[in-house]
């Protein structure tokens, strides 16, 4: 969660309503046309896929970075690999005008127009806000303001918003409920409710993304309010122990994760840092194995090609982007070494050997139980990251470096 600034409600804006007048024919009596309702376009049917411009940019991000990280998204074959979504994080924000109109800021001098130009390149166009009075980052929040800033991002033609609690916090929960964690986060569950369903109302497909941490579990109640992401924890950093440990968290989830809703244990760190190429491959694996959203947040254009190519293997993807939406679960653990599986559509299992400590070593390897598994007798497979054949058998040494990781899809285990 970023520092953010409280300020005082904003105004809420006047309703104007009108009526038509309806006129009918004293000589005409026609059955009015059935009008077939328009056929619902679902979103995130599999984990959403893009970049987020906050790991990089930070406060920093204007409309430039954004067209040209649209610019690198397509030139870099990451558009090919799956990445559609181009998200703009907090700070876009300007001020409200009288009616309560929210205007972008001078970063951002047309938002339309750089919606228009993303989904000209054949992506999707992400934005950024919160439910209380400020963002995080201080600027102007939804509080109040739901329908009309929901309005809002569907005539700029958005697709995805991430919705952060933040100053909601001090500015509704503490306030309404001091001192009942109870109260307060029935508050923060109806907020969210609010939001999605202003979205629902415009008729236009937006993703929704809940940012509030993981609290109160979550993932029980986001998808029916119409949750499609919801964040399980705190935020990542490019950090080995922190990506682990939040990797950690994710044991138990499975359940509630499928088409069109997922959990979400925060952004891409890959490239970013000074994280290993192992921790890395490592970090984007086990992301795939957890069916979570892989929005990157690197610095495009001076992308090394080492980590391109961890970010567009088209076979770690698939397991990710898997129709089945089954989210992969840890079978066992043996010291530092742990083993996750993942079951994927047409019955193929996806298994993931994660090395998350520093010191197992050549003189006792880690072996492989298949039992644990399910498995029994060889299995057939691919490594993903040499794209190499592999036959798993019970009871193998498989030796690999610090915060390393096999990862092997088997297509029909035995």
């Amino acid at each position: 969660m970023r520092i953010f600034a409280s300020l005082s409600l904003a105004a809420l804006a006047l309703a104007c309503f009108s009526a038509d007048a309806q006129h009918k024919s004293a000589t005409q009596h026609r059955a009015p046309k059935a009008r077939s309702a328009a056929p619902q376009v679902l979103v995130a049917q599999t984990p959403p896929m893009g970049w987020n411009s906050w790991n990089f940019f930070a406060e920093r991000v204007t409309d430039k970075d954004i067209r040209d990280s649209a610019d690198q998204i397509v030139a870099t074959g990451m558009k090919d690999a799956g990445y559609i979504y181009v998200n703009i994080d907090d700070t876009w924000e300007g001020e409200r005008d009288g009616m309560g109109g929210l205007h972008t800021n001078s970063k951002f001098p047309d938002m339309k127009a750089l919606a228009d130009y993303v989904h000209s390149k054949g992506l999707k166009i992400g934005i950024y806000s919160g439910p209380g009075n400020k963002t995080c980052g201080g600027y102007a929040g939804s509080l109040g303001h739901e329908e009309q800033d929901a309005k809002l991002y569907a005539s700029w033609g958005i697709d995805y918003l991430k919705y952060d609690l933040c100053s909601f916090i001090p500015d509704v929960m503490e306030k309404q409920a001091p001192n009942d964690k109870a109260a307060q986060m029935k508050l923060m569950i109806a907020a969210y409710d609010k939001m999605s369903k202003a979205l629902k109302a415009t008729g236009r497909p937006i993703a929704l993304s809940l940012c509030q941490y993981g609290w109160d579990a979550v993932w029980e109640w986001a998808p029916a309010m119409g949750g499609n992401l919801w964040r399980t924890t705190g935020d990542i950093t490019p950090h080995w122990d922190r990506i682990y440990d939040l990797l950690s968290q994710q044991d138990g989830l499975a359940k509630y994760a499928g088409p069109g809703h997922w959990n979400d244990p925060d952004m891409l760190e890959v490239g970013n840092g000074k994280l290993s190429l192992a921790e890395n491959r490592s970090h984007f694996s086990m992301w795939a194995m957890l069916a979570a959203p892989l929005l990157a947040g690197n610095d495009l254009p001076n992308m090394k090609p080492e980590i391109k190519s961890i970010l567009t293997n088209a076979d770690v993807i698939a397991i990710d982007q898997d129709k089945l939406g089954r989210q992969g679960t840890r079978a066992y653990s043996d010291g530092e070494v742990e083993v996750w599986t993942r079951h994927l559509a047409g019955g193929a299992l996806a298994v993931a050997v994660l090395d998350a400590g520093d010191s197992r070593y050549s003189t006792h390897p880690f072996h492989l139980n298949l039992a644990k598994l399910g498995l029994h007798g060889p299995q057939e497979g691919k490594n993903l990251w040499t794209g190499e054949p592999i036959t798993l058998t019970d009871h193998m040494p498989i030796e690999i470096a610090s915060h390393d990781i096999l990862l092997v899809r088997i297509g029909k285990p035995k």
